[in-house]
């Protein structure tokens, strides 16, 4: 029979798992096999500056965590994986997408984001959706063109008015 001490350590880990889940608006599984300590230490400074983690699980124990959040993982949860969690949606897998990208050993397998599972191809999709901060300078650019050309107008129509 299994140690009272070992099963308590196990759901505490289940817990933990449950809890980051419960916290973020996105996470995304990842094969992370052949990374060096350096490599890892990189995408650990890389997760940190836009304010995600990732850990390495046990997949029974992140099995157990999926099936009380009643998330269907299990069929991906095979073989050497990690799973990164972000508060913001989408910061995490460009992070991700831009460090497998450049080392080759990285590749992205699921996620959930915003409540909502998402493939391969919509991890990829939501990696090239530029950051909050070039949205809004778009956004901000978009708004500040009609009030151009209307100045631009504006100063045409004095230049005729001259004449």
């Amino acid at each position: 029979m299994a140690n009272q001490k070992i099963i308590e350590g196990k759901q505490k880990i289940v817990e933990e798992i449950v809890d980051k889940v419960k916290k973020s608006n996105c996470f995304v599984l990842f094969e992370n096999q052949g990374l060096t300590v350096s490599e890892t230490n990189e995408l650990r400074r890389n997760l940190r500056k836009s304010g995600s983690d990732f850990k390495i699980y046990k997949n029974t124990l992140a099995k157990r965590a999926m099936k009380e959040l009643n998330i269907d993982f299990d069929s991906c949860l095979e073989g050497p994986k990690a799973l990164a969690f972000g508060t913001d949606s989408v910061e995490p897998i460009k992070v991700l997408s831009e460090f497998a990208k450049k080392t080759n050993k990285l590749e992205l397998e699921v996620g959930y984001v915003d409540g909502s599972v998402a493939d391969k191809q919509m991890l990829n999709k939501l990696a090239t959706i530029p950051s909050r901060e070039q949205l809004l300078t778009m956004f901000a650019g978009g708004l500040m063109e009609p009030v151009k050309k209307f100045a631009i107008c504006l100063d045409l129509h004095r230049q005729n008015l001259e004449k």
